[in-house]
């Protein structure tokens, strides 16, 4: 970082008067007389309102700074809610490059000329972002594309500017009061892998065909085709779309669009996502977002920019799913008991603590009607209480979090009666009960059986090793190592037992409580074996 750049960045610092924003009032005394008497003092603050303030001084030091901006302003749980929306309303205002590097770029990765490349290619920009810009072309096939290129030098620039956030991170964390609280080492590594993510362009690419392989032919979403022929790590080419923004509410009310069923699909395809695929677009802001002309009773929405993508784990899907039932409920009790069961708080947490604070949090917001309530928002304010508990950051949750206010913000900005409660509630009840189907049981151990007999012939071997290890010796040491493995060992048998027989028992009281459940079932004895896999399962992972 040389010098220049660190002087340019204070003296933006001090001209934005971001000294306002740090609590003097906690400090140390040297550094209370540090700020209190410094020269910036003398600069006015404009009567501007502190988010206003900070979001100057990011657009004010770059793209860089504007893009951990944009993802700072998704982390509801560490900001303050005015700070938080006023963040949100950064936009990427860099200025294009000059087209002739964009070209020198394209044909060194692509080892032609442009025009030897394609039909057509226009010089001038279609649109210019803080990491890349993007040009319109045509291929020699007659397709229409767009061609995506980083920006020449961007990683040497981001890897300067980063290295300075986590300098100022440290800071941070060491010197201010809510410095530990706040994780600002976390949040900068978070933002250094997402950007770095976001400069692999071929990585981009696999995200957009996994997304479109996993909606094609869906009415609810079109995701364009990836032209791999021209692709490479810092060159994109995908198929052109054409759209309407799905912002222009004009346009869309002109062609006659159903706002109820664009406002709801959006939602569905948001839960698909999630609770389906496990492979989720995790930059879902309305530049991303279009919706198909021609189709105004049956909109289907197009997503571009697939750079950030979340997934979730099955562990974390079966316990998220559980948590938003019970939030739907009202079921404060499940809703600690669940956060401490899934180790998303300490073991050693007091639950009847966790429900208190979680009703004191969740009742008043309960009060309003139901299309007035911010599901979103309550997941913020749950993960914020939770934090009071000790609860570990679980980035894939701070993504799904972050698209769930986009989503949610979205829809309601199309139609704002959207009762998200009532669209997404039958899809997660209908999610938890074909997911632990018994057929769907069937299926996982069917899938899981060929490598446990693989690992069978095994079996004996590691238990004479497993034998001759207790046997052997009187290493105290290692034998304080072996029963350590073996509490650990038991107590995840322990957990798994619980799970399974918790998914028989729910089974059994599905098939007992809603007959309906085994309407069209008439192959009993497929289901019967079912049930005795499951059961030896269990008494095989209880031994």
């Amino acid at each position: 970082m040389g010098l220049r750049r660190l002087f340019i960045i204070c003296w933006i610092l001090c001209r934005y008067r971001l000294d306002l924003l740090i609590p003097l009032d906690r400090l140390p005394l040297h550094l209370r007389l540090f700020f209190r008497f410094g020269p910036w003092r003398l600069l006015p603050a404009n009567n501007r309102s502190r988010g206003e303030r900070l979001r100057l001084a990011l657009e004010a030091l770059g793209p860089v700074f504007i893009k951990f901006g944009q993802l700072l302003s998704t982390r509801r749980d560490l900001l303050p809610d005015d700070v938080a929306l006023e963040l949100a309303h950064l936009q990427d205002r860099v200025p294009p490059f000059p087209s002739k590097q964009a070209v020198d770029v394209i044909e060194k990765g692509l080892g032609d000329s442009v025009a030897v490349l394609f039909a057509e290619f226009d010089d001038q920009p279609l649109a210019s972002a803080s990491i890349a810009q993007v040009h319109a072309a045509t291929l020699k096939n007659g397709k229409q594309v767009v061609v995506k290129v980083t920006r020449p030098g961007i990683e040497r620039v981001i890897a300067k500017d980063v290295n300075l956030l986590q300098t100022i991170a440290k800071l941070m964390q060491r010197y201010l009061p809510d410095g530990r609280r706040l994780r600002p080492l976390e949040v900068v590594e978070d933002y250094r892998l997402t950007i770095f993510d976001e400069l692999d362009l071929q990585r981009e690419g696999a995200n957009t065909s996994q997304l479109r392989r996993n909606f094609q032919d869906s009415d609810l979403l079109y995701v364009p085709e990836v032209h791999w022929d021209y692709t490479r790590r810092n060159i994109l080419v995908i198929e052109r779309i054409h759209g309407i923004p799905v912002t222009d509410l004009d346009q869309l009310k002109t062609q006659g669009t159903d706002m109820k069923k664009l406002a709801e699909r959006g939602v569905e395809i948001f839960f698909t996502q999630v609770f389906r695929d496990s492979f989720f677009h995790a930059d879902m802001h309305p530049g991303n977002i279009f919706v198909a002309e021609g189709r105004p009773q049956s909109p289907q929405y197009i997503a571009i920019d697939c750079a950030i993508i979340g997934s979730l784990s099955d562990f974390d899907q079966y316990y998220l799913a559980r948590n938003l039932l019970a939030i739907f409920q009202r079921n404060y009790r499940e809703v600690a008991e669940l956060y401490v069961e899934c180790g998303w708080v300490p073991p050693e947490t007091r639950v009847h603590e966790f429900e208190a604070a979680i009703r004191s949090v969740s009742e008043p917001i309960f009060e309003k009607p139901l299309a007035e309530i911010s599901f979103g928002q309550l997941l913020v304010y749950l993960f914020q209480t939770a934090r009071r508990f000790d609860m570990e950051v679980q980035p894939s949750l701070v993504l799904l979090q972050k698209t769930l206010l986009n989503i949610e913000g979205l829809g309601r900005q199309l139609y704002p009666q959207l009762d998200l409660w009532s669209t997404a509630m039958p899809f997660l009840e209908r999610w938890v009960r074909d997911r632990y189907s018994p057929q769907s049981m069937l299926r996982k151990v069917s899938h899981r059986l060929p490598g446990w007999l693989e690992q069978l012939p095994q079996l004996p071997e590691a238990l004479m090793q497993n034998t001759q290890y207790q046997g052997g010796g009187d290493n105290a040491e290692l034998k304080r190592q072996i029963q350590l493995l073996e509490d650990d060992s038991a107590r995840q048998k322990r957990a798994h037992r619980r799970r399974v027989l918790g998914i028989i028992s729910g089974l059994a009281a599905l098939l007992v409580a809603k007959p309906e459940v085994s309407q069209g079932l008439e192959n009993l004895p497929t289901i019967s074996l079912g049930l005795l896999v499951l059961c030896v399962y269990f008494f095989l992972s209880a031994r």
